[in-house]
């Protein structure tokens, strides 16, 4: 299912392939059979104006709603009041500071996520009525709580920027593409975590990125390969003679940034490696796609020979990314274990040079290890994984009744909460992409399910330990149950074609009746998320609307 629809007698577009005599007469080029070409198609990489221009459209209305009225609520929100201060300690002293203590602060967290809000802070301006800290910025001065939550905005942005391009070139569709692009901007979870200083944004935005590198490196592979046949490679001949010519303008230059990418995820929270087997799995599978495709005799024997090494060397650079963002650790001596001669009750830590930094970088991990598989103390908003994707208790990141609304009572909240209709579409598509999957041997299906998988399933096993967990650690599978449902609307718009080629108005009007269902399931999502949109940014409502708005009462409460 992953590594692509290559097998015996049907084509990319679902019909019969051509038979031996039909495809000596179907070839292009010198000789290179059309079925042949049809697998290693890609989408079209050149400019197009109006595909931008409706990418800029949806980005636009993502960047609205997350950057205006971004200042508010006043004061730090939930977990902002230590990211915020963290972000601050990091721009200031290159590690995270404890400025009430006057101490290196005890983090659990990679610094990556910390610094990009701290950049904000450094732009816009930082202030904490704790520690009586009020620093300018230093391009402009705004409200504190633009400064801190800037960083977030930005990342959401992108992240939906990203989504249009990758799903445009998943599905060979602009309108497709925006759909998905559209759904991750109209998210309320999304929404909320693009507006407030938290680490998940950046997380999502990192695993993005990096599966979208991916996706381009498998174009430009099958490029390379369709290149190699068009100049009379023959893929049968053993060795190099068989393969594409080498050289460093060949190399898999968007997997080494996947690397990067994943290991940038990586320092932001530790989950992300948990999509380096499913991404590593990918490569494998449509590596080995692109050569059955192309005629190799040993496909898997071969990927495995030529791309391991390229794997590994993005490894390299994950593990090198992640180092790097450690630098104000490793290269001052302030931070939390950094000398071993400020903590002589911690056994393990060395003073010694160069190593000696390496080594407490180790012990300072093992304990934030032993912190995060010892977090099992309850909280009022913990939540388990399978109630994620039913929406079964979303986190309150801030509430207050104070205001004047015009009524007796009033509540603003903000709540982590996705777009219901969006959200309970979630399983079925997720069965659905299964099922049309199998049936099609789609490698989209393959690899949509598989990032799922990687963003919950993980979850999973924790939660035989107990332990405390919450629903924004779905964040990082977001995009990719967006996708899912996106991969089901093409369905209906443009099902595979059977063995009997429809009529013309037959086509036409299925994917006019696909279009409407399609387009009436995105105008319920945006009316949706419309009417939840006051718990999404925290706006004063009469307490009785806000009541109406707690479709599963206590759950929700």
């Amino acid at each position: 299912m992953i590594a692509g629809r290559s097998e015996p007698g049907r084509t990319t577009t679902g019909h019969p392939a051509a038979g031996p005599a039909d495809e000596s007469a179907a070839t292009g080029g010198r000789g290179v059979p059309a079925i042949v070409r049809r697998r290693l198609a890609t989408v079209d990489a050149r400019l197009d104006g109006h595909a931008w221009l409706a990418t800029g459209v949806v980005v636009l209305i993502a960047a609205i709603l997350r950057f205006v009225g971004l200042s508010g609520p006043n004061g730090k929100i939930f977990d902002e009041i230590y990211y915020a201060r963290d972000a601050y300690g990091l721009i200031d002293r290159g590690v995270e500071w404890n400025y009430k203590d006057n101490g290196p602060s005890y983090v659990v967290h990679p610094p990556l996520g910390k610094w990009l809000i701290g950049f904000g802070e450094w732009a816009f301006g930082y202030q904490d009525a704790e520690t009586k800290i009020s620093v300018p910025g230093h391009l402009m001065t705004t409200a504190p709580e633009f400064g801190w939550r800037f960083a977030a905005a930005v990342a959401g942005t992108l992240s939906v920027l990203l989504l249009v391009r990758i799903g445009r070139r998943l599905f060979r569709s602009t309108t497709l593409g925006c759909a998905a692009g559209l759904l991750l901007g109209l998210d309320g979870f999304h929404l909320v975590l693009s507006r407030t200083a938290l680490l998940d944004i950046f997380l999502l935005l990192f695993v993005l990125a990096a599966f979208g590198a991916l996706v381009l490196d498998r174009d430009a592979r099958r490029r390379r390969w369709a290149r190699a046949l068009d100049e009379g490679l023959d893929p049968s001949r053993p060795g190099r003679a068989g393969r594409p010519p080498a050289g460093w303008r060949n190399w898999p230059w968007w997997r080494l940034l996947a690397g990067v990418l994943l290991g940038c995820a990586c320092s932001v929270k530790w989950s992300g490696i948990y999509f380096l087997p499913a991404f590593a799995l990918l490569v494998i599978f449509w590596e080995v796609g692109v050569r059955r495709s192309a005629g190799v005799r040993r496909p898997w024997r071969d990927a495995l020979l030529d791309e391991l090494p390229w794997l590994l060397a993005a490894g390299v650079l994950m593990v090198a990314t992640y180092l790097v963002t450690w630098s104000g650790w490793l290269l001052g001596d302030e931070g939390y274990y950094r000398l071993a001669s400020r903590y002589p009750n911690t056994p393990g830590l060395s003073d010694a040079p160069v190593i000696g930094p390496l080594i407490n970088l180790w012990e300072y991990h093992r304990a934030a290890y032993g912190f995060h598989t010892q977090l099992d103390d309850p909280h009022k908003y913990q939540s388990w994984p399978w109630q994620w994707l039913l929406l079964g208790r979303p986190v309150a990141f801030y509430w207050s009744g104070e205001g004047a609304c015009g009524a007796p009572s009033c509540a603003s909240e903000i709540l982590l909460l996705g777009t219901p209709l969006l959200w309970w579409s979630f399983l079925p598509a997720l069965v659905a992409t299964v099922w049309l999957g199998a049936a099609r041997r789609d490698w989209r299906a393959g690899a949509i399910l598989l990032c799922v998988g990687a963003g919950l399933l993980p979850w999973f096993w924790f939660a035989l330990d107990g332990r405390t967990m919450f629903s924004f650690y779905a964040a990082p599978a977001l995009p990719f149950l967006v996708l899912a449902v996106v991969y089901v609307l093409g369905a209906i718009i443009s099902p595979a074609g059977s063995t009997v080629e429809p009529a013309a108005e037959e086509v036409s009007d299925r994917r006019l009746v696909g279009g409407i269902i399609a387009g009436a399931y995105v105008l319920l999502v945006a009316l949706c998320f419309a009417y939840f949109y006051p718990i999404f940014v925290g706006r004063l409502l009469p307490y009785a609307d806000w009541s109406a708005r707690m479709w599963l009462d206590g759950r929700w409460i």
